[in-house]
């Protein structure tokens, strides 16, 4: 659990600063669970400066509680907590300070999003919190207040722990869980999974990345994790420590991730994934008549291929609907060959006179159209599904054929402006892979949204 923090000031020497404004806000990773907002009786004048920056003056705090008056609050939120800030140094050392003043000795883990922001998002041209966010595309509301900025820190951290692909953050929180030498039960675990779509990790006590897994329901696979009766479910159920999770809401994001990660990570039951899961490819070649054959074979990754299928039938389905849609002869796709196959898909043999009627010209403009509509090749595209919750959005860039990485996004102009768009974007890499993810997803899906550009 994270508190997410800001904190304004009456300005001065060092350490003799007073709180104005304080405001919190209880992230569990995926959502805000709990705020506290208050304005604060620094008990001493405001420098002019700062009013002039905030807006807050000595007359607004009269009647605003002091300190002491917020103390309890402070610590309930912030209770088994990672404090969060933008400059966390400075945040933390002033609150420190009020508490050392009330003979209180504070203390909890910190994170700053300036250093965070600087491994994840680097060469930005400016760390400072407004224009780091208008640079990513992030609403902000109320600058220099506590409110305004501590919401906008929230929305950037969590952009941070998606951009995370390593894990990082993760792992120096889930050291907290073990220092506190609390082992959950499986109940409790699987208590803590959204029915969601999304990413799951499985750790081990000493936070090492057991199995990295997919699904469009998070919770009942896991689930599965608990019951199963094969080896590898065995060895997950007795080593599990802890679970945790990113809710991707398009489920074209959750195979990419998962994908990824399991290459940067290389989790020890996710062995069976180092394989490729698209082992059939299709391919084109010209005939001695000049006609555009195209063929289905195992993946070579020494000849160029259309697209790729997880099997010779899956391959085989689509072909016939490519062949349907594009008036291809089946003959020279090297289909229904059987009668077999022809009785399968009900259908009669094609002996190939088909070709006859048209010219290798006229028919290999055919062939043409299926492969430009069918591979991204060379393509700069964006492609638009389903975000974590209903107003938001998720964007996956396509350029010059290449798979750049996703973004979130819920203003429409964070998606038309292709440079914040790339500021926003979690980068990835792009490999046989994750092409064939997208490709499938794109055949498959019906809600997909594409954007060229």
């Amino acid at each position: 659990m994270y508190a997410i923090l800001d904190i304004e000031t009456t300005g001065g020497q060092f350490n003799e600063e007073g709180i104005t404004e304080i405001a919190i806000y209880k992230f569990d990773g995926h959502e805000v669970v709990d705020q506290f907002i208050s304005l604060v009786n620094p008990e001493i004048p405001i420098q002019p400066f700062v009013v002039k920056l905030t807006g807050i003056n000595n007359a607004m705090l009269q009647s605003a509680p002091k300190f002491y008056e917020v103390a309890k609050r402070i610590i309930e939120i912030t209770s088994d907590c990672v404090i969060v800030a933008h400059n966390a140094s400075f945040d933390y050392r002033i609150l420190r300070t009020e508490f050392r003043r009330l003979g209180y000795d504070f203390e909890a883990k910190t994170l700053c999003t300036v250093e965070l922001a600087k491994k994840l998002i680097p060469e930005q041209p400016s760390y400072s919190l407004g224009k780091l966010v208008r640079s990513l595309g992030i609403p902000m509301a109320d600058r220099h207040r506590a409110s305004g900025d501590a919401m906008a820190t929230t929305k950037l951290f969590k952009m941070l722990l998606e951009k995370d692909v390593e894990k990082t953050i993760v792992k120096d929180f889930i050291k907290l869980e073990v220092e506190k030498g609390i082992s959950p039960k499986f109940l409790d675990l699987l208590n803590q999974m959204p029915a969601k779509t999304g990413v799951y990790y499985i750790y081990k006590e000493d936070r090492t990345l057991i199995y990295i897994g997919k699904s469009q329901n998070i919770k009942k696979r896991v689930n599965q994790h608990f019951t199963g009766i094969t080896t590898k479910s065995k060895r997950i159920q007795a080593e599990v420590f802890t679970i945790t999770y990113d809710e991707t809401g398009s489920e074209l994001i959750a195979l990419l991730k998962e994908s990824q990660e399991v290459k940067v990570n290389r989790p020890r039951y996710n062995r069976s994934q180092k394989k490729s899961v698209f082992p059939v490819a299709l391919y084109a070649e010209k005939d001695s008549d000049g006609y555009i054959n195209l063929k289905l074979e195992k993946a070579d990754g020494r000849k160029k291929e259309i697209t790729s299928f997880t099997s010779l039938q899956e391959g085989k389905n689509a072909l016939f609907k490519f062949t349907a849609k594009y008036h291809l002869c089946q003959k020279l796709t090297g289909l229904y060959q059987t009668k077999k196959e022809c009785f399968q898909y009900k259908i009669k043999e094609c002996d190939g006179a088909c070709i006859g009627e048209v010219t290798p010209e006229v028919y290999n403009l055919r062939v043409q159209q299926f492969i430009s509509e069918n591979s991204f090749e060379n393509k700069s595209m964006i492609l638009i599904d389903r975000g974590r919750n209903v107003n938001e959005r998720s964007a996956v860039l396509i350029e010059d054929g290449i798979y750049k990485g996703y973004a979130y996004y819920d203003l429409n102009y964070q998606i038309t402006n292709i440079e914040i768009l790339k500021n926003i974007l979690v980068p990835m890499q792009h490999n046989r892979d994750v092409k064939n993810i997208i490709q499938s997803y794109i055949r498959k899906s019906k809600s997909l949204k594409i954007l060229h550009f």
